[in-house]
């Protein structure tokens, strides 16, 4: 027999940065895992305010969408198996809602399935500067095992495009699941030792002194 197909949560909340769950579902579907997509009013209008694409194009990424109002849907049910969850991009108020349990809506319930399960929940939380309440919220969360993940960028990759420095963020959600992302460019000593050839070939002032 096969063994079972791997199921990801993809939440999209409305803070900027809807690339990040645009790019996570493209790369869940190029590594077979079944997705299941919620995204709120508000990560819509985001969503289509800060890229090309339309709420269906994102919708047809996924194996699976729900409605953000169904709370019946199955990711509502801790008897529906999956990997875990991950929010990408998750707002401050998607974080209080979920710190403090009072979700509204399916992005909310689902991570609060997640927790309860002690399934892993992944948050890409989307604001600066941070006040001591989102900090606090993040602390919080984070004591629970959850995975907090502002999308910081890389520079040791040499990212040549913007695409290059969302794919790194990415891959760095998927590392979390243990799904393969080949598409990004990762730390494996040799950028260091070449650094530092190089700061032997042509020392500087401080070098030579």
């Amino acid at each position: 027999m096969n063994p079972p197909r791997k199921r990801l949560i993809v939440g999209i909340t409305g803070a900027t940065g809807a690339i990040f769950g645009v790019r996570l579902l493209q790369a869940l579907q190029a590594a077979a895992v079944e997705s299941h997509l919620v995204i709120s009013k508000w990560g819509l209008q985001t969503l289509e305010h800060e890229t090309s694409y339309t709420g269906q194009q994102v919708r047809n990424l996924a194996a699976v969408c729900h409605e953000q109002g169904n709370m019946g849907a199955s990711v509502s049910s801790g008897s529906f198996l999956t990997e875990g969850m991950v929010i990408a991009p998750c707002s401050v108020r998607t974080l209080a809602a979920i710190a403090h349990g009072t979700g509204d809506h399916l992005v909310h319930r689902a991570a609060d399935v997640i927790l309860k399960e002690r399934r892993r929940l992944v948050l890409l939380v989307r604001e600066t500067p941070l006040s001591e309440v989102h900090i606090e919220n993040m602390l919080k969360l984070a004591r629970m095992g959850v995975t907090i993940m502002p999308p910081m960028p890389a520079f040791y990759n040499h990212p040549q495009s913007l695409d290059d420095m969302v794919d790194h963020i990415v891959a760095r959600m998927l590392d979390q699941f243990g799904i393969e992302a080949d598409f990004a460019k990762r730390w494996n000593g040799e950028m260091h030792r070449e650094s530092a050839a190089r700061c032997k070939t042509n020392p500087t002032k401080e070098d030579r002194s």
